[in-house]
């Protein structure tokens, strides 16, 4: 229509134009004529909404004012459509124009088609991106997992969490006769709580059996001992005299059942710690208290030596443990240390606490330990006690007492604890033993 030869008719372009409104854009058609430069002038021709000749100045201010008329020009000259956008005075709506230039045999004509953003295909042009209601459901339907993930994980743990309280409570033997079955409180955690049940079951079972063995086997080994050492004294006194070699076997034979009634009391004493570390409750131990009772119960062995002991030790030092567990190690440390200490000699213990972490030292001023054998110490029947007859003769009968258990175990007993234990030889001579816990909570 605007190209046909006898040109458009200007008072139907606005009747025209209303048939390509659907009643939310605006449109304007703007003309250049060929005979002018390309974008040296425009003429307001037509629009719809139709204007009235007041409203065109103000219509064509508007264009000015947001560049539209600017680029009228570069459309004809381009022929090619422009889009931009812009504001409106109050701010609240972005309005998106398009420029379609429409060449003709009598000029440029451009077609301005003006749309507000939030209507214009309902789409989320020109929005912020965090305003569209796709992203608005999908980010509540992320948070919403989210929070759900957030609430089975914290459920988990919680459940986890009391699990393993009556764990601990039923290891240290606080849980007055409870079973995990009847504590839990997790449905899907029924099944384990019965597993736990029947092991912790089964551990007492074995804890009994072994004290009955050890029962068993001191008695089945004690009675031929006996019976050997009994028939021995008759023997002692028909040796002749002059028999080096006899007197010698005699001698031989008293230490092997001297020996061999140190090794079947070890062997009872460590089933029966065995046995305690599997079944003795675990309770709040003064730490403190035991050393002092195991110290008291030592003085006369160490005035007969004439041995000086020296302590420090800090104030009601608490640990969780078996009953007896940790007499057991401060007596092997103790023992050993007297053992190897010189008359006149000094042994000092001391205890500590600080952030939780407790401390104990054994030292002595004996000849300590090899630097090759130090890491050995702690291993099962590892002994530097002499082991020849002669040497027994000379070191005393005490050393045939000894078994090499003595700190096996007490590393056995430390590290049931959750703690650690070391030895090393001291700068100024002597061994030292230490001992690291954890203070009960």
């Amino acid at each position: 229509m605007l190209d046909s030869p006898s040109g458009p008719l200007h008072s139907a372009l606005n009747k025209e134009l209303q048939r390509y409104n659907d009643g939310r854009t605006i449109l304007k058609l703007m003309y250049s004529p060929a005979s002018e430069k390309t974008g040296d002038r425009f003429f307001y021709v037509a629009s719809s909404p139709e204007a009235t000749p007041d409203q065109v100045g103000a219509e064509l201010e508007s264009l000015a004012g947001h560049g539209i008329l600017q680029r009228l020009s570069q459309s004809c000259e381009w022929s090619s459509s422009l889009d931009l956008r812009y504001r409106q005075a109050n701010g609240q709506e972005e309005i998106m124009t398009a420029l379609q230039p429409i060449q003709t045999r009598w000029g440029c004509w451009v077609l301005i088609s003006a749309h507000p953003v939030s209507e214009f295909l309902n789409v989320s042009i020109g929005r912020s991106y965090w305003q569209t209601q796709e992203i608005r459901i999908a980010a509540a339907i992320y948070f919403t997992f989210a929070l759900l993930a957030i609430l089975i994980a914290w459920s988990v743990w919680r459940s986890l969490h009391h699990f393993r309280r009556v764990a601990r409570q039923v290891r240290q033997g606080r849980a007055d006769g409870r079973t995990f079955a009847d504590r839990n409180v997790v449905p899907e955690l029924t099944s384990v709580a019965a597993d736990f049940d029947r092991f912790v079951g089964d551990l007492h079972k074995v804890a009994q059996e072994i004290r009955q063995t050890a029962e068993d086997n001191a008695h089945s080994f004690k009675a031929p001992i006996c019976t050997i050492q009994s028939s021995l004294e008759p023997l002692k006194r028909i040796v002749p005299e002059g028999s080096e070699r006899a007197k010698r076997a005699i001698v031989l034979i008293e230490s092997s059942i001297q020996r061999l009634h140190a090794l079947v009391n070890a062997s009872q004493r460590l089933d029966y710690n065995t046995a305690d570390l599997i079944d003795a409750p675990r309770e709040a131990v003064n730490l403190t208290n035991v050393i002092a009772d195991v110290l008291f119960r030592y003085r006369e062995t160490l005035a007969e030596r004439q041995i000086r002991l020296v302590r420090t030790l800090a104030d009601n030092v608490i640990v969780h443990a078996g009953k007896g567990v940790l007499d057991v190690v401060v007596e092997n440390i103790l023992d050993n240390a007297i053992s190897f200490s010189p008359p006149e000699s000094t042994i000092t213990v001391t205890l500590t606490q600080e952030y939780g972490k407790i401390l104990l030292r054994i030292d002595d001023e004996g000849p300590g330990i090899a630097p090759d054998k130090v890491v050995h110490v702690f291993e099962r029947y590892f002994s530097l006690r002499p082991k020849k007859i002669e040497d027994v003769r000379r070191e005393g009968r005490r050393n045939l007492d000894h078994s090499g258990l003595g700190l096996w175990i007490v590393r056995r007993n430390v590290e049931a604890l959750g703690g650690r234990v070391a030895a090393m030889n001291r700068i100024t001579g002597g061994l030292s033993v230490q001992v690291m816990l954890s203070a009960a909570d």
